[in-house]
Parts: C-alpha cells; sequence; structure tokens
C-alpha cells in the first residue's frame, strides 16, 4: 500500500467491482469521465481479467481514513506507461459524491505522483482535463501540473461541444510543488 496524508492506495479486488458499476452508473459521476455509457458488472469483470496481463498500467483503490477504518472512494491510476520515455497518463476518479471537494482527490493525486516518479522512475505525467470540471484542475494544479495545451471543443457532452485542457507534470515540477505546499 501507498499512504497519503489522508489517504491509501492498495490494489484493485474483484470484490471492488459492484462498487465500480455503482459509480459508473450514476450519470453525475460519469460525466467527469471520457466514458458515457453505463456500465454492467459483466463487462468490470472482463475489464479485471484483462488488468493481469497489463504492463503499461497501475491501478489502485483510494481508500479514506474515516471513522477509525478505511473507506474506498475512487479510482486511480497510470496507464499508457511509455517505460522507455519514462511517461504515463494519470487517471483518477472519486465516486463516492460525498468526498468531492474535500481535499481527498488531491492527496490521491499527489500520493500517485510520488509512486510514479519515485517508485516507477518516470520523468512525465500528463492528463487530460475537460473545461468543465474546475475542480479538479486546481487539484492537479496544486500537485504541480501546468496546462500545455487546449484541444478546443474536443468533447460533446450534455448536448454541447467542450474544451479538453492537456495537464502535465514534471519530476522535478513535483518535487517543486511539494516543496511550497
Amino acid at each position: 500500500m501507498y499512504y497519503g496524508d489522508r489517504i491509501r492506495l492498495r490494489a484493485i479486488e474483484r470484490e471492488d467491482l459492484p462498487t465500480f458499476v455503482r459509480w459508473f452508473n450514476d450519470p453525475e459521476v460519469r460525466r467527469f469521465l471520457l466514458m458515457y455509457q453505463p456500465m454492467s458488472r459483466a463487462s468490470e469483470e472482463r475489464w479485471f481479467e484483462g488488468l493481469q496481463d497489463q504492463r503499461d498500467e497501475h491501478l489502485f483503490a483510494i481508500e479514506a481514513s474515516a471513522d477509525g477504518g478505511w473507506v474506498h472512494i475512487g479510482n486511480c491510476g497510470l496507464h499508457q506507461i511509455d517505460w522507455k520515455n519514462r511517461h504515463a497518463v494519470l487517471g483518477i476518479v472519486i465516486g463516492e459524491k460525498a468526498f468531492w471537494g474535500k481535499g481527498y482527490g488531491t492527496d490521491a493525486v499527489r500520493t500517485m505522483l510520488r509512486f510514479a516518479f519515485h517508485e516507477l522512475n518516470l520523468h512525465r505525467v500528463e492528463l487530460e482535463v475537460f473545461d468543465y470540471n474546475p475542480r479538479a484542475q486546481r487539484c492537479y494544479e496544486k500537485a504541480g501540473f501546468r496546462l500545455e495545451g487546449t484541444r478546443r471543443q474536443a468533447l460533446f457532452r450534455d448536448g454541447e461541444y467542450h474544451d479538453v485542457h492537456l495537464m502535465s507534470v514534471l519530476r522535478h515540477e513535483f518535487a517543486g510543488a511539494r516543496e511550497r505546499r
């Protein structure tokens, strides 16, 4: 496990799949993700089975310390890891809406970046964020991410087109962001 200030990252287990299906079938949660269709338990089972063969993915469950125990509140991962050029794409979802806007995502992103840079020896981590998610943009900026560019009107959601922002953080920028904390 990897520990942040208020969260811990642990391996994803088969028992987590019903929770994922619940989250990803909630339109309010799904609105902030690339997925746009409801999800079935069978598709999540197939996805889980495929995880065992993935060398370019590191996925974790996010648990928050609450009421003397740990509560599964979301997932995060590094995707499309390029081992030669030392970079990856970060993805995160806080599926439990009661934990939105309380700093758990920021702690999870920082913990994930510490894993990326200090355990995997990556040099760069990037992500995409939708223009209508300023809460996520602030979270990423706190962890050291910088805006690199915008794919204008690249996402069609809720009947209209939205910009998609590309953000990234380099290893030395993450170290600097941690010092400013």
